[in-house]
């Protein structure tokens, strides 16, 4: 913005080069007594005693349900022996609970696919949304148990974890 002057005594005009500072003030004035006025409503406050409740959520545990198979497809429901038939009734069973069971599975090292692939199915028809495998780490092909050179059942497990053979009792 460029201001003159009406004074063409010098014959020069030059334009001014400093910042208009009407409009920054204004503004500032304008937010001041904005603040004045609204500081003090923020400020006011009402006490009030609001009742304490100390209730605390109740915390299910889910059952954990234990389904072993062997190499041979033999399956354990928490190391009982189990049919087929009598598998997807107790699926469909244990789906009606609440909260719903976790089915874990821990399967032989020579255990058929398909056989998974039933038992995985059958869970699913039935409803359980809750699936796991039990695994048992580092474990090669050259060792004992995987040649089928000893039992499954009688193999250690490595540091404490669960076996992927059925039980031995």
């Amino acid at each position: 913005m460029a201001f003159g002057s009406f004074d063409n005594s010098n014959g020069a005009n030059h334009t001014v080069s400093e910042i208009n500072m009407v409009p920054l003030i204004d503004v500032m004035l304008v937010l001041l007594v904005i603040f004045i006025i609204t500081a003090p409503l923020l400020s006011h406050s009402i006490k009030i005693n609001v009742p304490q409740a100390s209730a605390q959520p109740v915390e299910q545990e889910p059952k954990i349900i234990d389904l072993a198979v062997d190499a041979q497809g033999q399956m354990y429901w928490n190391e009982v022996a189990v049919g087929t038939e009598e598998l997807t009734q107790k699926f469909a069973a244990e789906t009606a609970l609440d909260p719903q069971p976790e089915l874990r599975i821990r399967a032989d090292l020579n255990t058929r696919y398909e056989v998974l692939a039933q038992i995985m199915s059958s869970a699913k028809a039935a409803g359980l949304k809750r699936l796991g495998f039990i695994t048992r780490p580092g474990s090669d092909g050259g060792s004992a148990a995987a040649a089928g050179n000893a039992p499954p059942a009688k193999a250690a497990p490595a540091s404490g974890t669960p076996q992927a053979a059925p039980p031995s009792r």
